[in-house]
């Protein structure tokens, strides 16, 4: 079974919010998410998604049945930048190690390319997060090198790694 992604609806707050209660997820995303994540945390969330600039945010729940089990989203970038375009998912526990992931990343990348003139789609893992590592791998985006020391999380000095696709 494979997963699809589509436009967030406010009726995923619940599921959103049972996939993101999680620290084992929170721990590998940037800060700023509330714990214990509650189905308000989530329908204040997908409203700011459902408003946000179609041709700069591109976010979508990834669902398997419907059901929501993880988000993702291409985030363009400004400037200089205005043709280049962030990457950031997750996937909730339950559902790690099936290809739900890597699946949803080529899902959004073809949409993105698709429909926009972005060029280069980037993600920044953390350096010890291999599965997610991994998911980008199969999605075809190539390691281009390791930022170091370039994030704290948990008051921990972490390094990252910078993985782009370009459009073919």
């Amino acid at each position: 079974m494979d997963c699809m992604i589509r436009k967030w609806r406010i009726s995923d707050r619940e599921r959103l919010a049972e996939m993101l209660n999680n620290p084992k997820v929170l721990d590998n995303l940037r800060d700023g998410l509330p714990y214990p994540y509650t189905p308000a945390d989530g329908e204040e969330y997908i409203r700011s998604m459902l408003a946000a600039d179609e041709t700069k945010t591109f976010a979508f729940a990834i669902t398997v049945d419907d059901a929501v089990i993880g988000s993702i989203g291409v985030f363009r970038g400004e400037n200089i930048h205005s043709r280049t375009a962030e990457l950031g998912y997750y996937i909730g526990e339950p559902y790690w190690g099936k290809g739900y992931a890597a699946s949803a990343v080529k899902q959004v990348c073809q949409y993105v390319f698709a429909n926009t003139d972005i060029l280069r789609i980037f993600a920044e893992p953390f350096a010890y997060n291999a599965a997610s590592r991994r998911v980008l791998e199969k999605a075809g985006f190539q390691l281009e090198g390791t930022l170091r020391s370039n994030a704290v999380k948990h008051g921990t000095v972490l390094d990252m790694t910078m993985y782009a696709l370009v459009r073919e």
